[in-house]
């Protein structure tokens, strides 16, 4: 039998782009020795998103729906889309253009070397700008530095996954999900071709600063408990601090008599410490937060329609 590729592409009001991205990614996948399917999930999309997917599945019976109820995020939409997927070998990438499809069949031949992954990795950030370009490389160092489990520099989603990969990530069942971290948790045998990305074809991205940060925060407390932990390194030195400023502040008391210490000091290391205790309350809750809703364990998604699925493969979250 034919070997099967899956295309995952999670979709979010993506109506203006829609159509120059199934062009170039079927001329893409044609010459290829491999049938396909491209699996697409609307994620509650609020242009014509869901109806123009409907007449490109009424053109091409390879393009496969999956709709979901409103709008759960990305990474609740690639979830859906790894859930859904029938192939031997996954490849999610966005619906922009900025992941070539011209890349894909390098990413085959090294999958049938016997690389279980193959990372996509963007050889230079510049159509980013500059402050994007450095928070994106400092999120990689810092993350990197305090989790067990490494991501690659410069990789986002766009990548091939073989199915070994696919069934252990559905085996992870946290609701707050970091696909990163989540593609890269299984190990296993990897490489990476460098490409240089494009600016998008359409739109914008849905992603601002305000989204990134958390997007980060999320990322580093799903796979990292050194945040919460450093409160305890940091607690220790600050009390050690204090008791030798004690011992001092008796020494001199004893030597040269009572002094009235100044009141900006004081204020200054009274607003100090409150500062790093409101900061680690606030991380504290997060992952308290995380624990909220793993116990509550409400579905990741809810799926409204299928298209272009047999009824044997139709799946529930």
């Amino acid at each position: 039998m034919r070997q099967l590729l899956s295309i995952l592409t999670p979709m979010y009001n993506e109506a203006a782009g829609l159509g120059e991205y199934f062009q170039a990614l079927e001329a893409a996948l044609a010459p290829l020795d491999i049938d396909y399917e491209i699996v697409c999930v609307d994620d509650g999309s609020r242009d014509d998103t869901l109806s123009l997917l409907k007449q490109h599945a009424e053109r091409n019976p390879r393009i496969k729906i999956v709709a979901l109820s409103r709008n759960f995020g990305k990474e609740a939409a690639m979830t859906a889309a790894l859930d859904y997927a029938s192939g031997d070998v996954a490849l999610p990438m966005d619906a922009d253009l900025q992941d070539p499809p011209e890349l894909i069949a390098a990413m085959l031949a090294k999958w049938r070397e016997g690389y279980q992954v193959v990372y996509a990795k963007r050889s230079s950030r510049k159509t980013d700008g500059l402050i994007k370009r450095k928070t994106a490389r400092l999120f990689y160092k810092v993350f990197n530095r305090l989790s067990d489990i490494k991501i690659p520099e410069d990789v986002g989603d766009f990548r091939l996954l073989d199915r070994g990969v696919i069934e252990a990530i559905k085996q992870l069942p946290e609701k707050d999900r970091f696909m990163k971290g989540l593609f890269c948790w299984p190990g296993l045998k990897h490489t990476v071709i460098e490409f240089e990305r494009q600016k998008r074809a359409q739109g914008t991205s849905k992603y601002n600063y305000w989204n990134l940060w958390n997007f980060a925060l999320s990322g580093i407390t799903s796979f990292s408990t050194f945040p919460i932990r450093a409160g305890i390194y940091l607690g220790l030195t600050v009390a050690t601090f204090s008791f030798l400023f004690g011992l001092w502040v008796i020494f001199k008391t004893v030597i040269t008599g009572v002094d009235v210490p100044g009141y900006a000091s004081l204020l200054v290391a009274v607003l100090f410490m409150g500062g790093i205790q409101l900061f680690f309350l606030g991380l504290l809750g997060e992952y308290i937060g995380r624990i909220y809703k793993e116990v509550k364990n409400r579905p990741i998604y809810l799926v409204e329609d299928e298209i272009g699925f047999h009824a044997d493969k139709a799946k529930t979250p």
